[in-house]
């Protein structure tokens, strides 16, 4: 069972959030909150596995409330946004958030991300990762690149991965380019994360940016 909280502003959208999940035998919605404030508060009182959480709400912005959940190991957070609101996605992901997922989602891929991420994986959407590297590499540097020297402790293989990372690409698509099987990608990807002390792919593909690899 994935316990669930649902942090959701508008009151309409929450309850259909809610809706959906609970039609799931395998997952639990474990409370709401209306803003982020409220978001940690019962995070550390319910200690639910996932938060599902929205990015802009009152009080306290998604992006400090993932900061605050992961930086207190309370759950995974999933965060849920469109597009045109891509900047506040990238600081939820630099948080820490285990991914994101867009608010036009359907009701089976709602449920398909809740249980990736409730199984401890990153979640993200390929074409929603090239759109978020498109713009954020012709965005100004707001602060210092990474230090490239991160670097040293991967193989040659785990730096070509996390290249492809950085593409935005899935496993699959790593396998298919690099010629290799998908689960021993999916090995990399777990080393390479641990070496660089990340938390998902998606901290992967932003820090690939950064270092320009």
């Amino acid at each position: 069972m994935i316990r669930v909280l649902v942090a959701e502003d508008q009151s309409a959208v929450r309850a259909g959030l809610v809706l959906i999940l609970g039609s799931a035998p395998d997952i639990e919605v474990a409370g709401e909150a209306a803003d982020g404030e409220q978001a940690v508060a019962l995070a550390r009182e319910l200690r639910p596995d996932l938060v599902l959480m929205d990015v802009q709400m009152p009080r306290m912005d998604g992006v400090a409330a993932t900061r605050q959940v992961v930086a207190e190991g309370l759950a995974d957070v999933l965060v849920l946004t469109t597009f045109d609101l891509d900047e506040y996605v990238f600081g939820a992901l630099r948080a820490g958030a285990s991914g994101f997922l867009l608010k036009n989602t359907d009701a089976a891929e709602l449920l398909a991300a809740v249980r990736t991420v409730g199984r401890g994986e990153g979640l993200i959407h390929p074409a929603v990762t090239r759109r978020l590297i498109a713009e954020f590499a012709s965005a100004p540097v707001r602060e210092p690149a990474a230090d490239r020297s991160v670097l040293d402790a991967l193989t040659r293989r785990e730096r070509e991965v996390l290249s492809c990372l950085g593409e935005g690409l899935s496993n699959a698509e790593v396998a298919v380019r690099l010629e290799m099987a998908e689960a021993t990608v999916k090995t990399h990807v777990s080393r390479l994360l641990g070496k660089l002390e990340l938390r998902s792919r998606v901290q992967a593909a932003v820090l690939a940016q950064e270092l320009g690899v």
